[in-house]
């Protein structure tokens, strides 16, 4: 990559929030054999606030987009938590896409794009992934979205 991924999240006019802390019984995330497994992340905005309701319900596919894409930053902000340097990611490899939607709402990879597109667009080719983007009836604290990840690090 000829762009640092800092001066990417820069370019783009992303500041990293403070990596959210877990809200029950495990840890935001987990390195092993030389992948990093990243728990769900809600879609906090900007400001603190969680975009929260239902897709097909309150929640229209854009501001499902807005949500996905910012549970994309927080993932981002867990990576440079538990890595040091966003530089050891190697390759986005998958992530999981929850959205919460009424029994009718069927555009879960519209939302769930919101992240996709962020990853490509922060780390190039090596965030283009693998991914799952299944509709749920509720998600915690009532997030219209959560998304976990799975990324290929370089050794530190």
């Amino acid at each position: 990559m000829t762009d640092s991924i800092e001066s990417r999240l820069a370019k783009l006019g992303i500041a990293l929030p403070h990596p959210a802390a877990p809200i029950a019984a495990y840890v935001p995330a987990v390195e092993i054999g030389g992948f990093l497994y990243i728990s769900g992340q809600l879609p906090f905005r900007a400001d603190g606030s969680l975009i929260t309701g239902r897709l097909g319900a309150d929640v229209d596919v854009t501001r499902g987009f807005e949500a996905a894409e910012r549970c994309g930053v927080m993932l981002i902000a867990q990576m440079k938590k538990a890595l040091g340097s966003l530089e050891r990611v190697e390759r986005i490899v998958k992530l999981g896409a929850f959205v919460a939607g009424e029994h009718h709402f069927t555009e879960h990879p519209k939302v769930a794009n919101g992240a996709s597109e962020l990853m490509e667009k922060v780390f190039g080719e090596a965030g283009r992934h693998s991914r799952s983007a299944v509709g749920v009836p509720s998600l915690p604290l009532g997030a219209a979205v959560e998304i976990d990840a799975i990324v290929a690090v370089r050794a530190g």
